[in-house]
């Protein structure tokens, strides 16, 4: 097995070089991931407009909608959204 080395053995050289791997390792991944938030951010987007849309949809069509004509019609509307 390879010999550990306890982050209090280290020398400040080896910790410098250590800070200096993991900036680098950073900074090459920060590229990556600002394409990866933009990606998301579109997708929100285009989620966002689809639900307004539908929500629109759904209000032009309910505001359309003739109203319930008897009692009988009424009363299993209000069981429907009860039961929801």
């Amino acid at each position: 097995m390879a010999k550990e080395t306890n982050p209090q053995e280290l020398s400040d050289e080896q910790l410098a070089q250590k800070r200096e791997e993991i900036s680098a390792f950073y900074k090459e991944n920060i590229t990556h991931l600002k394409i990866q938030l933009e990606y998301e951010e579109m997708l929100r987007d285009i989620e966002k407009a689809r639900a307004e849309r539908v929500q629109a949809q759904m209000f032009l069509a309910q505001s359309m909608a003739e109203p319930p004509k008897n009692d009988e019609t009424n009363r299993k509307l209000k069981k429907v959204s009860d039961e929801i």
